[in-house]
């Protein structure tokens, strides 16, 4: 397997099934690891990252988890690779953005990968589809223990697991969920929601993570500390506020159904319209013209499209997934006619 096999790939998460998925998109369990007796990767020059990078890819490639793992370097890849993996949430922004020895290791469906030399020495992260953390924590801790029978993490039998941020002090774990909350938002609900979370221990991010917008109606929600609890109890405790989002979503969908439907029915048919029959589209209008698709989808005002073309079409309209597909560089315009021109042969629009 090589990068360009990614390119039409429709990642597990993204298939629209599992728990509640109409809309939690997915779950994700991250953990932060360091091996001990080396300095956290901030603090490594270029020969420690070296050095880390050796050791830790054995050690990788002896999970079973993992045998059909694809390892790269990112010093190999193009920048048009890495905003492609960076849309694909396999790496994260900062990881893009390094230098020297950084590698990711994804496994064959997208599930599991891994950032080495990171902001710690590995970023293990498992990503399921819907509202399936059960799974996602029964994979990573397995994977863990593999990696953890070969090497030697940074504990501290005080403290816990010792991280190069103090906020991941303890366990080093993340757990987060990504949801789609149109009617939140369009019913300006969406602020007291968010505003609620810092009192309950959880943070509101945007599409892509930390310092990103919340384009398309989507949130990320995670677990703001790690010290002191157990993974369960972290797990339990974003289950228990993401349930409650989902229910005041699904509330708010119900009222705007009782009560607005005529209009919410005209903005999600125009929506469609736009899609279906532009010939030059940006990727921030595509985004949130694709959300109020998916919740007419969602709410079974549109029949003939499932879900999961829509989450595929979320993914693939992005910048750098369009010019992965034409195996080329394009300028921002040829990237917004390229765009409409996949919109509408997924959509079943004519051209002119």
């Amino acid at each position: 397997m090589g990068l360009d096999d990614l390119i039409y790939q429709n990642t597990e998460w993204l298939k629209g099934t599992g728990p509640q998925s109409n809309i939690v998109i997915s779950s994700r369990i991250r953990l932060a690891r360091n091996v001990e007796k080396l300095p956290f990767s901030h603090w490594a020059d270029e020969q420690k990252e070296k050095e880390i990078l050796v050791l830790v890819q054995p050690a990788i490639q002896s999970s079973n988890y993992l045998k059909n793992m694809l390892f790269l370097k990112l010093s190999d890849l193009s920048r048009l690779d890495k905003q492609f993996l960076l849309e694909r949430h396999l790496i994260s922004r900062e990881h893009a953005e390094g230098k020297n020895s950084k590698a990711v290791v994804i496994s064959e469906k997208e599930i599991i990968s891994i950032m080495i030399n990171e902001e710690d020495h590995l970023r293990v992260q498992v990503l399921q589809s819907g509202f399936n953390f059960t799974e996602a924590w029964r994979l990573i801790s397995k994977i863990d223990e593999e990696i953890q029978a070969t090497l030697n993490f940074a504990f501290s039998s005080r403290w816990g697991y010792l991280t190069a941020c103090p906020t991941n002090v303890g366990t080093g774990m993340r757990a987060s969920v990504m949801l789609h909350l149109p009617a939140l938002v369009m019913t300006k609900q969406i602020s007291r929601v968010l505003q609620a979370l810092d009192k309950l221990s959880v943070a509101a991010r945007g599409l892509y993570g930390e310092g990103t917008e919340a384009l398309g109606n989507f949130f990320q929600f995670s677990n703001q500390i790690t010290l002191g609890h157990t993974e369960e109890d972290l797990i339990d405790n974003v289950e228990r506020v993401v349930k409650q989002i989902v229910t005041h979503e699904t509330e708010a969908r119900r009222v705007l159904m009782n009560q607005n439907k005529k209009r919410v029915s005209d903005r999600i048919w125009r929506s469609y319209g736009t899609l279906k029959n532009a010939h030059i589209i940006s990727s921030s209008e595509t985004i949130n013209l694709l959300s109020m698709v998916r919740l007419g989808v969602d709410m079974g005002i549109i029949k003939n499209i499932d879900r999961a073309k829509i989450n595929k079409l979320f993914i693939f309209s992005q910048p750098a997934h369009l010019q992965k597909m034409e195996n080329k560089i394009l300028t921002p315009m040829q990237r917004d006619i390229k765009r409409a021109d996949l919109l509408r042969k997924e959509l079943g629009g004519k051209d002119v």
